[in-house]
């Protein structure tokens, strides 16, 4: 398993013609939440040994900070199903929303969080066809008459 070089957080590596991300989380960040995640059992059958819980969370952290598909997830991270198994398992049982709540509250007590510039992106938010403002609701429009 290929092992990223742990640079500054959020930083691109040079790998060739290509860049690599560099880890999302430092060392301290994520030793702060590592006892949260429950450590990958291997499988009773055998099989490839599983992901280490940091690189699934490396990628899940890529997929939601640059917004990419799981499929895009650069080699060097585990894969796309890996990746959105852990998500989708720490999602449900909670681990994900601890984890993130501790580090909020981390940045919180540094004195780090700025809650004066908040951001909402909902261009994946589909609309209503001809929907308007303007446009009544059915209920209040003239009946229609037909034969």
């Amino acid at each position: 398993m290929a092992r990223r070089s742990r640079t500054e957080p959020g930083q691109l590596t040079e790998t060739g013609s290509r860049k690599e991300p560099s880890a999302q989380l430092s060392d301290e960040q994520w030793f702060l939440i590592e006892e949260l995640f429950p450590a990958p059992r291997p499988k009773p059958w055998g099989g490839r040994p599983p992901h280490s819980n940091r690189d699934c969370l490396e990628g899940i952290l890529f997929v939601l900070l640059t917004g990419c598909r799981w499929k895009d997830l650069p080699r060097s991270l585990p894969s796309k199903s890996v990746c959105h198994q852990r998500f989708k398992l720490w999602t449900e049982t909670g681990v994900f929303q601890r984890a993130w709540q501790r580090m909020v509250e981390l940045k919180d007590d540094l004195r780090q969080l700025d809650l004066d510039t908040l951001l909402a992106d909902a261009t994946f938010i589909p609309g209503k066809k001809e929907a308007n403002a303007s446009v009544l609701p059915s209920l209040a429009r003239d009946p229609r008459l037909s034969c």
